[in-house]
């Protein structure tokens, strides 16, 4: 098992025998069948800085007090708001009376066909945005009664979250009392090289080709947004962000996009009491890259350390939870204070 030496905290995670490996989560955080609970939650849309429109998916529990809490929840890479995690969050968080909104990032879900620009690691002012529109819809005249909002990022938006509360901690909202997020790509060029390994091109190949049919639907329904010349279709995810995320997004190539968004430039400055979950053995965001010579958290960062889950899957043991999803209960309990009941 890999080591990380700091300022950090091991926990257990209980997979069942025949799912303890990396892949086995990884794809079985993925694949797992399941039930997904419907809701009725409003679309809300928000106009970003530069004129482009993303949705916004207010879940909101009967009788929800003016002063509760909130969750805003971000989905990963190729995700959007009906993403199983986010789903299941929701439904487990609304049912403790915390009003949840899941974002759709820009050409994502319900946004799709409303952005030009393409949503990327370090779109923070994005984030800036939707959580200015997130407080006004709970906000109330009452003075005293202010809302709680919980951040929580996975994978990639992990990555957004604590960018945005490390670059500009003083302009934080105070309403904003923590944040959660689970295996973040932290330092991005590590994990786009840890992708070209011989064992995880399959992710990689997943990714490009899930971001690729993302982009042609985006072409379909806005001719108008903007396209790099395209000399051939790119096989991997370096090359997808060096063609595309990359110039689409202000930056001249994948490596700057790299180096100015890679949240660990951003953690030592968080003052938001944040909770970072990664796994020891995730395939895609090496335990490594949170070793203290790499990322110095500051005192308001805890880092968590499960030994076992790979990226995202944390399918645990029946019988030790509700239900199997162990990272579901662990982010309930960070944002209501109570456990599995």
């Amino acid at each position: 098992m890999s080591k990380v030496d700091g300022p950090s905290m091991m926990t257990v995670f209980h997979p069942p025998w025949w799912l303890s490996g990396a892949h086995a989560q990884t794809l079985a955080g993925a694949l797992w069948p399941q039930r997904l609970p419907r809701h009725r939650a409003v679309a809300r849309r928000v106009e970003l800085d530069d004129g482009d429109i993303v949705v916004v998916h207010d879940d909101c529990p009967d009788g929800w007090p003016c002063d509760g809490r909130i969750a805003l929840l971000l989905h990963g890479l190729g995700g959007c708001h009906r993403s199983p995690l986010l789903v299941r969050l929701a439904a487990k968080l609304t049912e403790r009376g915390v009003r949840v909104f899941r974002w759709d990032m820009r050409g994502c879900g319900a946004g799709v066909g409303l952005a030009g620009r393409p949503y990327h690691a370090g779109c923070s002012d994005d984030l800036r945005r939707v959580i200015e529109s997130v407080l006004g819809w709970c906000s109330s005249n009452e003075p005293e009664a202010r809302c709680r909002l919980t951040l929580f990022g996975v994978s990639l938006s992990g990555n957004i979250v604590l960018k945005y509360l490390g670059e500009s901690p003083d302009s934080v909202p105070s309403q904003i009392v923590q944040a959660v997020v689970v295996n973040p790509p932290i330092d991005l060029a590590a994990s786009v090289r840890t992708l070209a390994g011989r064992i995880n091109r399959m992710y990689d190949r997943h990714f490009v080709g899930a971001l690729s049919r993302h982009l042609d639907e985006r072409q379909r329904l806005r001719p108008d947004a903007p396209m790099p010349a395209v000399s051939k279709r790119p096989r991997t995810l370096y090359e997808f962000d060096d063609w595309y995320t990359a110039p689409m997004s202000g930056f001249p190539d994948a490596d700057t996009y790299y180096a100015k968004c890679s949240a660990a430039q951003f953690v030592p400055h968080i003052r938001t009491p944040t909770t970072i979950i990664t796994s020891c053995n995730d395939p895609m965001v090496p335990v490594e890259m949170f070793a203290p010579d790499r990322v110095q958290c500051s005192p308001s960062v805890r880092l968590v350390i499960a030994n076992g889950g790979g990226h995202v899957g944390y399918i645990a043991r029946p019988g030790l939870d509700p239900d199997v999803y162990w990272l579901d209960w662990r982010v309930v309990e960070l944002v209501t204070g109570n456990g599995p009941s």
